[in-house]
């Protein structure tokens, strides 16, 4: 296992970084928060021309065909520059379709979501915001129609499909694709902490149309996925609060010095670039087993989950803390990366979570 970049993966974050920085500034993400959308059509066109959409789809459905291991690279950056919208969700819903769907699912959703025609998300947790199995209690009616409520699904006033996680008849848990605007689907956007747009989805009689059938080995796979790219997030998150941080001491003046020569500050630092790096490795080495099919993906990710949710809320802390009062007001960068650090550490479960994934797997 080589953790370091090859030299297309470098291309392909350099890209990233240098687009991002023109295209998603400070600014951007200041209006989309306000946006009723919450994402720019015109960014996701761009992202499309760019191929970011189809990188991970195979060539056959009109992507590039790229690992899952390029998606995580480009992920990070996109966590650095915090990019509003649907980009993740819609990753995850893709990787849904290469692992479960049928050929003719695949040709039918794919080419659409490679070219950025077509928006997807999940809707998995319910009222217990519960991320494991037992959370899901919603079932198919008799006749294949859905009914109950989903929260916390991602960018769902915006997707063109729902990936809608429930039991079938014979008990086994089903992706049901469900168009947002057919009759009986409901969507309320919440108001969280982060300012995204996430929402309640109410369903009603909704009939889907198409459903994925998995198997626990598939629906493990495509957990592992969407918990790395929360982690890869998390990381470019961490990585810019701590770039700004260090900036911050350097420049901010008491007591006739900058306060970045003051030891305390010195420690904190130090603190955060540990808990960057630490986080960096462990998200790559799961994202690697992840992409390879490495037996140890699943205690790989949930190892990366629980440091990275843990290590990601250290690294805000302390930049809040560095940046002083300035840091809690709406005015200052800071708490742009505080806010959403709070949902990437919910999301796909915990630090608790994943430290009893890992425990069950150890046998504790």
């Amino acid at each position: 296992m080589d953790l370091g970049l090859s030299e297309e993966q470098e291309l392909l974050k350099n890209s990233a970084r240098e687009f991002l920085e023109k295209e998603c500034p400070e600014e951007h993400v200041r209006a989309m928060e306000e946006d009723e959308k919450g994402y720019s059509s015109d960014l996701w066109k761009k992202m499309a021309d760019l191929g970011w959409h189809s990188l991970m789809i195979p060539e056959a459905q009109g992507g590039a065909g790229f690992s899952f291991l390029d998606l995580c690279v480009l992920v990070e950056e996109a966590g650095r520059a915090l990019l509003p919208g649907p980009f993740i969700p819609n990753q995850v819903c893709a990787a849904t379709l290469i692992l479960a769907g049928t050929a003719a699912q695949q040709a039918k959703y794919l080419p659409k979501i490679a070219d950025g025609s077509q928006i997807h998300t999940y809707a998995i947790t319910e009222p217990s915001g519960r991320w494991d199995r037992e959370g899901i209690t919603m079932k198919a009616n008799a006749d294949g129609t859905l009914s109950g409520t989903k929260l916390f699904v991602p960018d769902a006033n915006v997707a063109d499909y729902l990936h809608v996680v429930a039991h079938g008849a014979d008990g086994a848990i089903n992706d049901y694709i469900v168009a947002r605007t057919a009759p009986g689907v409901a969507v309320t956007v919440l108001k969280t902490i982060a300012s995204d747009k996430q929402a309640e989805v109410v369903f009603t009689n909704a009939k889907p149309e198409d459903v994925l059938t998995m198997d626990a080995a598939t629906a493990g796979a495509i957990r592992n996925r969407a918990t790395a790219l929360e982690c890869a997030y998390l990381v470019g998150l961490a990585q810019k609060d701590f770039e700004i941080s260090v900036n911050y001491a350097k420049e901010r003046v008491q007591f006739g010095r900058p306060i970045g020569s003051f030891q305390a500050i010195q420690h904190k630092a130090a603190d955060m670039v540990t808990d960057v790096d630490g986080m960096r490795f462990i998200m790559y080495k799961a994202a690697w087993a992840t992409s390879e099919g490495e037996s140890s993906a699943d205690m790989d990710v949930a190892m990366a989950k629980a440091w990275c949710s843990d290590a990601s809320r250290r690294v805000v802390a302390h930049g809040q803390q560095i940046h002083g009062g300035i840091g809690f007001t709406k005015d200052y960068v800071i708490q742009l990366f505080f806010r959403r650090q709070k949902r990437a550490e919910l999301f796909w479960g915990d630090a608790d979570y994943h430290r009893e994934r890992v425990a069950q797997m150890l046998e504790i």
